[in-house]
């Protein structure tokens, strides 16, 4: 560790969180271009927007316990489950770990004292809230929430009468806020390196930062200019995309995944990142294929980029098509197994510590593994031509995303939150909060797989009685995992206002820039620009050191 950095001490410095800039009180958080506050602040605005998206995904699965009217009438429950989508997906997934550890900890893992344009990163956080707030907004106005569903799907979303124009402008205006994030990330590892910070010391978690930083800059423009295309259909009756009027819905399906398969990538990427940082520190060994993770995370913007037509294989197209874009599914399973294994690699005789972060690192590997199995499943022409639109895709879709992102935002909230706020939280409690979330996660979406299989459609407001017994187990399976939701947010919250202090800097061994400084880190965080002399995860102890280390 000692060799890892020089010149770095803090002593007699203020920290971020009592910095004294030129507002004080709120003023000094929503108008400040410090990096950690802004991320602090999309921190705060995430978990609640992910509450109210939780609270739809309940009343969801609320109406789904029983057959018929259970709460809502079908009309409600479209617009349940349009609200959960872009919530989720919107405000909470993409941005999660981009948005809220990226801006804290990136310019920290790469020795820099902030982003390359800090007020440019103070828009984003502005954008993000202004576009959430509006979505909040639409339940509101008159006409209703969107009912199309989070994929806002021609022709429907230009005939209905509910709001959809303006939860399509609200996710215009979220997409300002990724394209302008990923600039400055981008502009930030480009740049602002320490002096002695080759590529190939960078945390694997800049690397993440770094490719989905491209895939924001790149992808994010055509949906938002998509869904701009929807409010002019809607508005001046031009015939783009519905068929009544000239248009092509299949031309909008297009459009609209070759943005939203590459962000799934946005949404994962940055969780294999957090997964790359934990992996290391608790079992105290160096990364395996540093440079195979590395690169695959680029092969996987790549790659991601080029697959978006296997979402339509059942809207009719070319066999020729077909085999290129079911061959180039299975590609792109490649670089995300070299993860996996490369991290299987790295705990083989390693000293492992099932701390909470770990806890979530390895359910994120066993739950993504699933998703990303079932996945490849379904590049298969034959299969996928069986299971479009089932519910087998909820349950893949959600074991990626909220199994895989998910899961590695609550890991990086596990593992950072001590370094950010110089608190600590209650272990035990912790783990039961795991325990409840991982076990009511497998309970509510594993029988979508099963009955997926057996032909259940999915965005169905009803169904037939032989899937009753799968759809009480799921909705059985959401009360276990909200109860696990509330045992994380009471943990972390109690933490930051009681919390036990933490005097040591580096409290889980880990050897990257941010575990070198004060907790929580100083306004500029370092007094000095380090100098990097070594890779981030050499550790290297002697069998004295490491029975020391297990005890």
């Amino acid at each position: 560790m000692s060799t890892l950095v020089s010149n770095i001490s803090n002593n007699g410095h203020t920290n971020y969180l009592d910095y004294k800039g030129k507002h004080d009180g709120l003023k000094g958080w929503i108008f400040s271009t410090d990096h950690k506050r802004i991320g602090i602040l999309y921190l705060i605005a995430l978990l609640s927007f992910f509450a109210v998206g939780v609270s739809f995904g309940f009343l969801i699965r609320l109406e789904l316990l029983t057959i018929g009217k259970t709460i809502v009438e079908p009309q409600t429950y479209n617009a349940f489950f349009t609200l959960h989508g872009v919530i989720m997906i919107f405000l909470f997934v993409i941005p999660g770990l981009p948005a809220v550890f990226g801006n804290f900890f990136l310019p920290i893992m790469i020795g820099a004292k902030d982003v390359a344009f800090p007020r440019i990163n103070l828009l984003s956080w502005w954008l993000y809230i202004v576009g959430g707030i509006m979505v909040i907004i639409s339940i509101l106005l008159p006409g209703g929430p969107a009912d199309t569903g989070w994929t806002f799907y021609i022709p429907y979303s230009v005939r209905t009468g509910t709001n959809v124009i303006f939860t399509g402008l609200a996710a215009f205006i979220l997409g300002f806020s990724s394209i302008l994030t990923g600039i400055n990330f981008v502009t930030t590892i480009h740049r602002l390196r320490a002096p002695g910070m080759g590529w190939f010391k960078m945390p694997l978690f800049s690397w993440a930062l770094y490719a989905t930083a491209w895939i924001q800059v790149l992808a994010t423009p055509i949906i938002g200019i998509t869904l701009l295309l929807i409010v002019v259909e809607r508005v001046l009756g031009v015939g783009l995309f519905d068929p009544a009027l000239g248009g092509d819905p299949i031309l909008y399906q297009h459009l609209f995944w070759i943005y939203s398969h590459p962000a799934v990538y946005i949404m994962i990427v940055p969780a294999m990142g957090v997964v790359s940082e934990i992996i290391p520190v608790f079992a105290r060994r160096t990364i395996f294929g540093y440079k195979f993770i590395a690169f695959s995370s680029i092969a996987i913007a790549l790659l991601g980029s080029l697959v978006w037509a296997h979402h339509m294989f059942s809207s009719g197209m070319s066999s020729t098509a077909q085999f290129v874009f079911s061959l180039l599914t299975f590609l792109v399973a490649i670089p995300s197994a070299i993860k996996v294994f490369n991290w299987t690699a790295t705990l083989y005789k390693g000293s492992i510590q099932l701390d909470p972060p770990m806890l979530y690192a390895l359910a994120f590997i066993f739950l993504f593994s699933i998703g990303g199995l079932t996945g490849v499943v379904q590049g298969a022409l034959s299969v996928d031509i069986h299971l479009t639109d089932t519910s087998f895709i909820v349950a893949h879709f959600h074991y990626v995303m909220f199994g895989g992102t998910g899961f590695g935002i609550f890991a990086a909230l596990h593992y950072w939150l001590p370094k950010m706020f110089g608190r600590m939280y209650n272990k035990k409690l912790a783990k039961v909060g795991f325990w409840f979330l991982f076990v009511g996660f497998n309970t509510l979406y594993f029988p979508l797989f099963v009955m997926g299989w057996l032909g259940m459609p999915r965005r169905y407001y009803d169904y037939l009685p032989e899937y009753s017994i799968y759809h009480q187990i799921s909705t059985v399976g959401s009360w276990i995992l909200i109860l696990g939701l509330i045992f994380i947010y009471y943990n972390l919250i109690r933490s930051l206002i009681s919390g036990q202090k933490i005097n040591d800097k580096n409290i889980w061994g880990g050897e990257t820039l941010e575990w070198q400084i004060e907790s929580p880190p100083i306004h500029d965080n370092f007094h000095e620009i380090p100098k990097v002399t070594s890779g981030p995860y050499e550790y290297k102890m002697n069998d004295e050191e490491l029975e020391k280390e297990v005890k």
